[in-house]
């Protein structure tokens, strides 16, 4: 048996399978924008992790605009 090319890396993601684009043109249930979300697995991990640390401000600015 042949042994698998290579680990799969693991991949923090912020989705919660909602996917659905508010008027702020972004995720209501991962606060990320379309363009985040297509290039997602394309992104090194210190971009998803920035992208990560602004979600927590993106969802209280999204909120306080509702």
């Amino acid at each position: 048996m042949s042994e698998p090319a290579g680990s799969i890396p693991n991949i923090e993601s912020p989705c919660i399978g909602t996917c659905t684009l508010g008027p702020a043109g972004l995720c209501v249930g991962c606060f990320r924008s379309a363009a985040e979300i297509a290039a997602w697995l394309a992104y090194s991990d210190d971009e998803r992790s920035a992208i990560m640390r602004e979600l927590p401000e993106r969802a209280r600015r999204l909120f306080d605009e509702a």
